[in-house]
């Protein structure tokens, strides 16, 4: 038996669990040393049979795990998803195939279980399109600089009869789940957030690993008196030289908006603050209406503009008839698949009226991979673009425009969270 063979992949046990996380930490460069909180922490919500390890002589050297998620797709239905995180291989047994064994097994589940996609956030581009993924979302920040954005110093609340109230831990916990809801029903790329994700958001669990600072709750409620939007930031504690003036900056943790008034208003409420000169927003939609809802949008700079939400389709014909379509028109895709998982030729029929998906004998269109389908699929990329690219090739003339014409959305793709 080699010795590539000689390491042991599988679910780990409940016993396990403590090695597991020191080869986690180690994997991701934090301190190796664990405590008791956190294996309590991680053992509450830790799904056995789907958190695999590698064991050589009993330690573990590589970690993986997925876990159930819900993502919405355009249209606002959301699809079942196995969405992976903790992938690391410690750097002594790099190059043995150990990944590629996890990710086997576990995308060989999700198949099985009628997962219709799986999801990640890669940490390095270069490793995740081997296995079949995409980047389908992009992932923009903007840092603010106040003074010259051109906006009112005097603002002291929305003119449009809403009003914004700070509020705590307790309230968001309250307000943010249904704000959220209403948010993925229309924004494709969200994924759900469960009770202990609000936990965490607001420091009724806090984790060893990173250092908690409780934020400023701002919440926008129309005219009627209904929360349409929800802003976490917290602030530095900056001075000039000489403490002759303040220069704090505000850091966005996030935010929710579900109307176009509501971001107008927490956005420049946030801009408001005093001593604030500069913000930065956290990862946004990388067509945030934020540049252009100050006077000089050039006070907004990108800072960060770059892949985020990763998609790999398991079930074509249930990913491509879950989303609407805005045209009419008829597709035939020959897909590739790197495991066989999602390979053949399809016919997509589509109208605002619905689609269907089927396996054809039909002529290809157009051959892509899976992870060029995930791109596709939730609007963000472009076909016509992809072809030049060198990435997805037509069989008939005008193919990618036709892909594009049905597939593309306008407005793109976001997924506000990190797992």
């Amino acid at each position: 038996m080699s010795r590539r063979q000689e390491i042991d992949v599988r679910p780990i046990t409940e016993t396990e669990i403590p090695d597991w996380i020191r080869a986690l930490n180690t994997g991701f460069l934090r301190p190796p040393a664990i405590s008791e909180a956190e294996i309590a922490d991680r053992s509450s919500y830790l799904v056995p049979e789907r958190t695999l390890g590698a064991f050589d002589g009993g330690r573990c050297v590589a970690t993986f795990r997925s876990f159930a998620q819900e993502l919405t797709v355009v249209g606002g239905s959301v699809v079942p998803a196995d969405a992976i995180t903790n992938v690391s291989v410690t750097s002594t047994h790099r190059r043995r195939g150990l990944l590629t064994r996890m990710m086997a097994r576990d995308l060989a589940a999700a198949k099985e279980r009628g997962d219709v996609v799986a999801t990640l956030i890669a940490a390095e581009y270069p490793i995740y399109g081997r296995y079949g993924f995409g980047p389908a979302t992009t992932a923009a920040e903007w840092t603010i600089e106040v003074p010259r954005a051109g906006l009112d110093p005097r603002w002291a609340g929305p003119d449009d009869g809403g009003r914004i109230d700070l509020v705590d831990g307790e309230d968001v916990r309250k307000i943010g789940p249904e704000l959220h809801e209403r948010l993925r029903r229309v924004q494709p790329g969200v994924v759900d957030r469960d009770e202990r994700w609000w936990q965490v958001a607001t420091g009724v669990l806090t984790l060893d690993r990173s250092a908690w600072t409780e934020p400023f709750h701002a919440v926008y409620r129309n005219a009627q008196g209904e929360a349409e939007g929800l802003l976490a930031y917290i602030s530095d504690g900056e001075w000039d030289e000489g403490k002759k003036q303040p220069l704090n900056t505000a850091k966005v943790k996030g935010m929710i908006a579900v109307s176009p008034a509501a971001e107008r208003a927490l956005w420049q409420h946030v801009c408001s603050v005093d001593w604030v000169t500069s913000v930065k927003t956290g990862h946004r939609a990388p067509d945030d209406l934020l540049p252009h809802l100050l006077p000089d949008p050039r006070a907004a700079r990108l800072t960060t503009q770059a892949d985020w939400l990763w998609v790999r389709i398991l079930d074509v014909v249930r990913a491509l008839e879950a989303r609407t379509y805005a045209g009419t028109g008829t597709l035939v895709l020959e897909v590739t698949d790197p495991d066989g998982l999602s390979a053949g030729r399809y016919r997509l029929d589509a109208s605002p009226d619905g689609a269907s998906c089927t396996r054809t004998t039909d002529a290809a269109e157009l051959t892509l991979g899976t992870g060029e389908l995930a791109a596709l699929w939730l609007g963000d990329e472009s076909a016509v673009r992809l072809a030049a690219l060198g990435r997805v090739a037509e069989s008939r003339a005008g193919a990618a425009t036709t892909a594009d014409a049905l597939l593309r959305t306008s407005r793109r793709p976001w997924c506000p969270d990190v797992f």
